[in-house]
């Protein structure tokens, strides 16, 4: 295989990814959500990311229809807040909504905010699962707007939520509308009775399979998850395990969070890294597009 070279007329920028707690209290979690974004607009980002749902803790780890009350409107509150920080700050961000669409219907979404502080697109979670403690398909309406990707002013980015990151085709598909920049904002975790066995597997595999998607798209990917463990009152809760990170196009992690602290990373994309991966190592040149029939079905039988 050959080799990796370097270009020298490079387009580059930062991307700052938003490690945080969250607290009961909805507002605090606004407002420091909106301090977090400040801040890493200092260090230099220009597209930021929050994690999933940042504005509560995930309240997903029981099904209560009271919760809905934790919906809201794009454009509300959040994105007016979040507007103000990026356009005061001259950034574009990533803004993880719990989206009240209409009574009863209601998304996990992600809203693309400018830096001029204006919604310039919605992203809404296609995969939703149903685990012991995710229960999210009581919540959540699946996705309708598909795999996008979003024009910002250093260039084309996409975003998919959590569950998503686990499925190769949303992947290929953004990177297909062109994003050089696939956002995950997540939240994952522990269940604390299997930590001691299964955790360290667990928090692999999650890492490798967006290290994957890397790989075989030839694109960054920035996965930015929540810390802290929240407990519900009727269980032991999610032991949330941050290690949000960076990774490059041949899936090289370039920056990396702890796995219990809040704290801004920052990472450079370099475009010209995706031009020479991609000249090398050239997947997409090479899919069998005309061999792929049966990838939209759910399962093949053997004789088809």
């Amino acid at each position: 295989m050959c080799k990796l070279f370097a270009m020298n007329s490079a387009s580059k920028f930062k991307v700052g990814l938003v490690q945080m707690a969250a607290s009961t209290d909805a507002d605090r979690n606004l407002d420091r959500a909106v301090a977090f974004i400040e801040h890493a607009a200092e260090l230099g980002a220009e597209v930021i990311c929050l994690p999933e749902l940042f504005r509560s803790q995930y309240f997903c780890q029981r099904e209560d229809a009271a919760l809905f009350d934790l919906a809201e409107p794009i454009p509300g509150p959040s994105t007016e807040a979040v507007g103000a920080a990026a356009r005061a700050k001259n950034v574009t961000v990533i803004a993880p909504i719990f989206e009240r669409r209409a009574a009863g219907l209601y998304h996990n979404s992600a809203a693309i905010i400018d830096s001029k502080g204006n919604v310039s697109g919605i992203y809404r979670k296609m995969h939703i699962p149903d685990d012991p403690a995710y229960y999210e398909k009581f919540y959540f309406t699946p996705g309708d707007l598909g795999f996008r990707a979003f024009d910002t002013p250093v260039g084309s980015i996409g975003t998919l939520i959590c569950w998503d990151q686990w499925y190769p085709e949303g992947a290929r598909l953004t990177a297909l509308r062109g994003a050089n920049v696939l956002f995950y904002p997540t939240a994952i975790g522990w269940h604390p009775h299997e930590k001691e066995v299964y955790g360290s597997a667990q928090r692999d595999a999650w890492r490798t399979i967006q290290r994957s998607h890397a790989i075989a798209n030839g694109v960054y990917v920035a996965a930015v998850n929540r810390v802290g463990h929240e407990r519900p009152s009727d269980g032991a809760g999610i032991e949330f395990w941050g290690s949000s990170f960076l990774c490059d196009p041949f899936g090289v992690v370039i920056a990396e969070g702890s796995a219990d602290r809040e704290e801004v990373l920052i990472g450079e994309v370099d475009l010209a890294r995706i031009e020479d991966v991609r000249r090398n190592w050239p997947f997409l040149r090479d899919r069998r597009i005309d061999a792929y029939s049966g990838i939209e079905r759910r399962f093949l039988d053997k004789d088809e």
